[in-house]
């Protein structure tokens, strides 16, 4: 990659606003920076985003055609977050083959994708363009290069008053030219209706700031983002009025994040370098990046040992990747909390201090958090790492993982499960660690868990002096815990939200444990009496579930009453809510069923996360979930705000939560028959692993069978 040295020389920076009004600011920048002598002032404009932000993008431009470094060599070394797609081009390939698209795009979904896109062009994209005055689509053939988010450390000192900041990149190749047109003429557009504009220069390159504040978010996109309180326009001035922030949980989380960086900071900076886009919070922000575009010498995120190993690791070749110092972000907001003053008389109900959350659960010892997206004609794979060195974890950290351990599906777990989960972690290191992480962070809750097992101990010591609850349950948690579900038996609401489950806690000793379990049972309503049978020469015994509130996604309906049995069998202690589910458990033994073990592809699969013997393997069955998915989004009126209905369409701009009005967009009941789009959806699997470096979580989504002929392979690394 060729990087152009030039003439170093001093800068000047000119401010000027759009009533013509000149203010001269002389800087000196510590060292000599070069700039680029065929440079040329260009056109900046106005405001906000649309189609990953690129509406509110303006600027002025150079002429040169060299290449866009990577991120990390022009990204400044306070860099906190980075989300980036190194090549856009590369990623939306990928995206157009993807199994998630094609069911989107399938004949048999049009009557549904059709109906959505008319209302979301008539009542988004076109307000939209009204209120911005600009046309989208000059902007959607233009992220042809890398397109990069990333959230830097700025004045950020832990809170609000400091705001962090922001940075934008947005490389369009070949388009700068258009590009340069489309933003000068929203720039016209904007100060045609009377919004302020200041110029900066950075390095003899035009940047325009512009005023911000939640009031100038156009109304078409607020309704996505928040309720924002409504103030009388305030008069633009070197200091404008900053309307504050309501959010209300609804849209997307990143675009809700990006609201509260730009209203923070109370102004944009967006500018051109060749063919990058640069939009940031801050002209100290951007300042570094035009320095390295530029030729100049200014520490860099690839330079720090952390990112490196990361992106050694990770990054290299893949087409979307992301990456977190989470130590900076986790000491900053100690070390802000710790020196707070606490109140002389203390609220009860006062939340928790981070610097005690940072504490008791481990995080402190967190290095930095790395992600990445591969693909190949084969399927997909994302793989996580959290870096963090073995002999300073701390907290759940400690028992999160248990060792390179057997964690295939043991023969008993059907091969027609939708569901199925194993993970060898130690019982009882668990509990001491659950303990002690608990006292740290809330000593009342700790007492009040401990009240529970005392108040159970002692109306067991009423038939068995010598029983001793909390020493039986620990002595027989073993280091296995399984986990599987099958598809709901019907369509009926109750049936499709409460498929059924079995839950399976490995013991040295399962017939005791289930005894400890049936002790501790006395705290449900009617549990100091559990009913009690035999079945193939084991007892079950069943207490009523209370329901409880806070699990129920819809509490409008009345829930039909559950029952909690239990049963010890095969070295496990078995407990279900499904009656027929856990009779099949205890009869496996004689089943001559197909185990998930020998599902076709299953093994190949692991391959791409692993392997089965890391101590935490997990698959779901995708065809059967969603057409879960399905049945409740067709058949129940409420699926589009309980959860279900958002879930068949994650990816779809503007509805990443579920919208009031998404149940009137997404008319479920154009959906087709599930068996007509059931080629799209396979299974996934997913396990977790450790080393002396960290913790390691990786999926992989196979191709669906029905859809590789379409695919064009390529190596995943």
């Amino acid at each position: 990659m060729k990087f152009e040295i030039r003439n170093p020389k001093p800068e000047t920076r000119t401010v000027t606003n759009s009533e013509g009004g000149n203010k001269r600011m002389k800087a000196e920048i510590g060292k000599a920076e070069s700039r680029n002598p065929k440079a040329r002032a260009f056109h900046s404009a106005s405001s906000y985003f649309c189609f990953l932000l690129s509406t509110f993008l303006l600027s002025s431009s150079l002429t040169s055609g060299a290449a866009i470094p990577a991120p990390e060599q022009i990204l400044p070394d306070d860099t906190l977050l980075l989300v980036t797609a190194p090549d856009y081009g590369k990623l939306h390939e990928i995206w157009q083959r993807s199994p998630r698209n094609q069911f989107w795009n399938d004949p048999a979904m049009k009557p549904l994708h059709d109906k959505f896109l008319s209302r979301w062009q008539e009542e988004v994209l076109k307000p939209l363009e009204q209120d911005l005055g600009l046309h989208l689509d000059t902007f959607a053939s233009l992220p042809k290069g890398q397109l990069t988010f990333a959230v830097t450390r700025n004045a950020w000192q832990g809170g609000d008053d400091q705001p962090l900041g922001f940075l934008l990149l947005l490389d369009v190749r070949d388009k700068a030219d258009v590009l340069r047109t489309n933003l000068a003429d929203m720039r016209k557009k904007w100060v045609s209706t009377g919004k302020t504009i200041k110029t900066e220069k950075i390095r003899d390159l035009e940047f325009s700031c512009l005023p911000f504040t939640t009031n100038d978010v156009p109304k078409t996109l607020s309704k996505f983002l928040w309720r924002p309180q409504v103030f009388a326009p305030v008069s633009s001035g070197p200091d404008p009025k900053q309307a504050p922030v309501s959010p209300s949980g609804k849209g997307d989380m990143l675009l809700n994040t990006l609201t509260v960086l730009l209203t923070a900071s109370k102004e944009l900076v967006v500018g051109q370098v060749d063919s990058l886009l640069i939009v940031g919070n801050s002209v100290k922000g951007v300042e570094k990046v035009v320095i390295r575009l530029t030729g100049g010498a200014v520490p860099t995120l690839g330079e720090l040992a952390a990112y490196q190993a990361s992106h050694q690791a990770l990054f290299r070749e893949a087409p979307f990747y992301g990456w977190v110092n989470v130590k900076a972000f986790v000491d900053t907001l100690a070390r802000k909390s710790s020196d707070t003053k606490p109140p002389e008389n203390p609220d009860p109900f006062e939340p928790l201090k981070p610097e005690k959350f940072i504490s008791a659960t481990g995080l402190a010892s967190c290095q930095t958090l790395a992600f990445n997206l591969q693909d190949s004609g084969e399927g997909a794979r994302c793989q996580f790492f959290l870096s963090l060195p073995e002999a300073s974890r701390q907290g759940i950290f400690q028992v999160l993982t248990g060792g390179a351990k057997e964690a295939s599906p043991p023969p008993f777990v059907p091969a027609d499960v939708a569901y199925s989960l194993r993970w060898r972690w130690d019982g009882p290191k668990a509990w001491a660690a659950f303990e002690k992480a608990l006292n740290e962070l809330s000593p009342q809750s700790l007492s009040a868990v401990n009240l529970i097992l005392d108040t159970a101990d002692a109306r067991a010591k009423q038939t068995d002096p010598g029983f001793d609850l909390k020493k039986t349950l620990l002595a027989n948690l073993g280091d296995d815990i399984i986990s599987y579900e099958r598809a709901p038996r019907g369509n009926t609401p109750a049936e499709l939200q409460s498929p059924p489950a079995i839950f399976l806690l490995g013991s040295p000793n399962p017939e005791q444990l289930a005894v400890a379990l049936k002790r501790l049972f006395v705290i449900f309503p009617q549990g100091d009496a559990p009913a009690e049978r035999e079945f193939l020469g084991r007892k079950i015994f069943s207490v009523p579930v209370p329901p409880l509130p806070f699990l129920i996604s819809a509490p409008s309906r009345p829930v039909a009453p559950r029952t909690l049995s239990c049963a010890a069998s095969g070295g496990y202690v078995a407990l279900s809510t499904d009656t027929p589910l856990l009779e099949e458990y205890l009869r496996s033994s004689e089943s001559q069923a197909k185990a998930l073990r020998e599902k076709p592809g299953l093994l190949e699969a692991a391959q791409k996360v692993g392997g089965m013997g890391t101590g935490h393997f997990g698959y779901e069955n995708l065809a059967d979930t969603m057409r879960a998915a399905f049945e409740s989004a067709k058949n129940d009126p409420g699926a589009s705000t309980n959860g279900i209905g958002p879930s068949l369409f994650p990816g779809l701009p503007g509805i990443a939560g579920p919208e009031e009005n998404l149940n009137e967009w997404m008319d479920f009941s154009l959906l087709p028959a599930f068996d007509k789009v059931a080629q799209y959806f396979y299974f996934t699997v997913y396990a977790g692993s450790a080393n002396v470096d960290g913790l390691t979580l990786k999926l992989f989504f196979p191709m669906p069978p029905a859809l590789r002929s379409n695919s064009v392979a390529k190596p995943a690394n």
